[in-house]
């Protein structure tokens, strides 16, 4: 794919290896958001549970089994899953009751994994250091696969019956009496995107290899992929990847530059596109007729 081909060639010609780093993990988290929020519609504000889980996932494996950092990633990207399976239960909420109910939970996991009794464990509230592993160059390209998986998912849900059927689990009830089993098909959906967020998780804390609970799980990752995705347009390949090159672009570009104007400009692109463009930035070609992968 032209993108993971770009973003393998720029690191040779551009020197901010931890700018590129952190747009291939935005890509991969806006595309999460994505398969549970564009093809089924829950609006997961908790996102950041699944990927703080996944960094600490690594740690772990890290700090107590010594295990190769590869390995770790393998394993962050489990207990993505693990908590996504915990948290099943919430599937059965709908609307802002699943919004606000997921970021309880996310807020719940920072806690426990922040807890000072379970310093011997997570560190607690200390942080954790893991120099050992540290290895940017081999880090970036661990999330280039990641992020190629999981363009694959998204492809693969785009253009199968299997994500035409998420996408009828928007409507509930005519979905289960079109013979659609709707629970299975969110936990799928969930469990997916749940994966994805562990994996990012697992692969971040490779390449920071220090950090703090409130780092790995700050709302700043759910919000950011929410906004990128919704920007370009969901239920999409290429809309979030239009909404985290644009958005993610001009807070690089503006928010670090001149910020009294960051909150203005970002603010105003959100008001018009929510006013003007629902559907996200893909759906002016759509409605010139034009097929938007």
């Amino acid at each position: 794919m032209p993108l993971l081909a770009l973003f393998a060639i720029l690191p040779g010609v551009y020197n901010n290896h931890l700018l590129l780093f952190n747009f291939v993990i935005f890509l991969i988290l806006a595309q999460g958001v994505n398969i549970i929020y564009g093809f089924t519609g829950y609006l997961p504000f908790g996102y950041v549970g699944f990927f703080g889980a996944g960094a600490y996932g690594f740690a772990i494996m890290v700090m107590h089994f010594q295990s190769p950092a590869p390995l770790a990633v393998v394993v962050a990207g489990l207990v993505g899953v693990a908590l996504g399976l915990l948290l099943a239960p919430l599937l059965r909420l709908t609307g802002a009751y699943f919004a606000i109910a997921n970021l309880a939970a996310a807020l719940a996991v920072l806690h426990f994994v922040a807890n000072p009794a379970l310093e011997s464990i997570t560190k607690g509230p200390y942080g954790v250091a893991l120099n050992g592993t540290f290895n940017p160059t081999m880090a970036y390209n661990g999330a280039l696969i990641i992020l190629a998986l999981t363009l694959g998912i998204v492809v693969f849900l785009r253009n199968s019956s299997f994500g035409l059927a998420l996408q009828a689990v928007r409507d509930a009830f005519s979905a289960s009496m079109a013979g659609v089993n709707v629970l299975k098909m969110r936990m799928i959906a969930w469990l997916a995107s749940a994966l994805v967020a562990g994996f990012a998780g697992g692969v971040f804390a490779w390449y920071v290899s220090v950090f703090y609970p409130d780092n790995v799980f700050s709302a700043d990752f759910s919000i950011f992929a929410i906004v990128f995705a919704l920007f370009g347009g969901v239920a999409t390949i290429t809309g979030p990847i239009v909404g985290v090159v644009i958005l993610y672009g001009i807070y690089n570009l503006i928010g670090f530059t001149t910020p009294q104007y960051f909150q203005l400009i970002y603010g105003l692109l959100i008001i018009g596109l929510v006013l003007f463009l629902p559907a996200g930035l893909v759906s002016l070609a759509t409605r010139r007729g034009w097929y938007v992968p």
